[in-house]
Formats: structure tokens, C-alpha cells, sequence
């Protein structure tokens, strides 16, 4: 168990299957239940107690500026990119603002409802630094609607991760959240690229491991995606789903 003080959101991406809506905006200003889903993102890191966040900026960046000096807390450092780090790089270049525990990263389009406790809380509770590089939030592809393709991840039985083999599908998604240790970047590479490496590197060594979600999550990748999240929530279903 571990206490969660620092978080990175990441919101330099560029949104693109979300166009028309990102045109003129970054995706996660895009709003969903009446606020953005950056906001959305930093009020859950906050309600777990976290103090000091980075978020990443690069698309529209001077609008993630503006909405950010709105907040108080979390406490904000904007690292704007001028050249997109992708994931890994983006929180490689933000280690030193993170501290040198584990801390969170979430997507900054990620948007979950909690089950009986908070998945953050439930991530936090559960991450081992002695025994983990990184724990990621799941959700099974059964509770997900729209394409999950062949799936992300599989679990063993104490929750350590693998991808799926050729013609293998793969029951859980990554759903945007989650725990990673410094060590996990050790030797990473320098400028852009995927944490989807380190994730390899610590499937390897078996330190890569999964929390299934017990709540509500919602896979927000096109217009039509953000429209039926909007209707479940104002229609009240979600409460059906638990």
C-alpha cells in the first residue's frame, strides 16, 4: 500500500478520431457531465490525495494553460511539448516533478465511475513497490460498448499481465489508469516513445500488474462515444450496471 501525492495526466495528445470535436480544441476539454474530462481526471487524483500534478500539453496547448490556472488543487505543473514525447517520453521528461514514490498517470480522456471504493484508492491499496513496476486499471472488454478488438491484456491469477498470443483474445482493456514506480524507467530510452515498451520490459520480469475495475467505465475514442456517455448518465442507467 502506498500514499498517492503526485499524478501526471496526460493531455498532449491530439485527439484525432474525435474530430470534428477536436478541431479547435484538445480532447480533454471536451466536456461530459457538465465538465471537462481533464477536470474530471484532476477532481479524482485530488479526492485521493494528490497534492502536486503535471499535466502535458501540446495540441491546443495555451487552452490546457487557461483551464489549468483556473484550478487549485491539485497544485499544477504544465510541461508543454513542442514536439509530441508520446506516453513514455511525456513521463520520463516529468520525473522530477513526480517525486521519487510511485505515482499515478491517468489519460486525459479517461473517465470512470467508482465501484464500492475509489479505483484509485483501490490501485493505491493494492501496488507493492517491492514486487511491482506498474499496476494498471482493467476493465473486462464485456462491460466496454463499441470495437475493443482483440482485447489488451490477460491475468494470471495474482494479477500478473500479458498480451494475447496470435488468434488469442484477450478479455480486459487498459482503461487509462494507473500506478508506476520510478524504476519502471530505468534505461528508458530518451524523447518520444510508448510506455507500451516499458510495459513489455516489465511483463518480462514479471513486475507488470492488473486491477480489474469494479465500477463504471466509459471508451470515449469518437464523437458517437462521447454522445452515449452523456445519454447514460443523464438517462440515470449507469446505476444498472453495478
Amino acid at each position: 500500500m502506498i500514499a498517492l501525492t503526485h499524478a501526471m495526466v496526460l493531455a498532449a495528445g491530439l485527439g484525432t478520431r474525435m474530430r470534428p470535436l477536436t478541431d479547435d480544441r484538445p480532447k480533454p476539454l471536451l466536456e461530459l457531465d457538465g465538465r471537462s474530462l481533464l477536470d474530471h481526471a484532476l477532481d479524482r487524483l485530488a479526492a485521493a490525495g494528490v497534492t502536486q500534478a503535471v499535466v502535458n500539453a501540446h495540441w491546443r496547448g495555451e487552452q490546457i494553460a487557461i483551464a489549468m490556472a483556473r484550478r487549485d488543487h491539485p497544485r499544477i505543473h504544465l510541461q508543454a511539448e513542442e514536439t509530441l514525447l508520446e506516453t513514455g517520453g511525456g513521463v520520463a521528461r516529468a520525473l522530477p516533478a513526480l517525486g521519487g514514490a510511485p505515482f499515478a498517470v491517468v489519460n486525459g480522456d479517461a473517465f470512470w465511475l467508482d465501484g464500492p471504493t475509489p479505483a484509485l484508492a483501490r490501485l493505491a491499496a493494492a501496488f507493492d513497490p517491492a514486487e511491482m513496476d506498474a499496476l494498471l486499471l482493467m476493465v473486462r472488454t464485456t462491460q466496454v460498448e463499441g470495437v475493443v478488438g482483440k482485447g489488451d491484456f490477460l491475468l494470471d491469477p495474482v494479477g500478473r499481465m500479458r498480451r494475447p498470443k496470435e488468434r488469442e483474445i484477450a478479455p480486459y482493456l487498459y482503461a487509462g489508469v494507473q500506478i508506476l514506480n520510478p524504476a519502471l524507467f530505468e534505461g528508458a530510452p530518451a524523447g518520444a516513445f510508448s510506455l507500451n515498451r516499458l510495459y513489455d520490459r516489465g511483463m518480462e520480469s514479471g513486475r507488470l500488474f492488473g486491477l480489474v475495475h469494479d465500477g463504471v467505465w466509459f471508451h470515449l475514442s469518437t464523437p458517437e462515444d462521447l454522445r452515449n456517455a452523456e445519454d447514460t448518465l443523464r438517462a440515470g442507467l449507469t446505476r444498472a450496471l453495478f
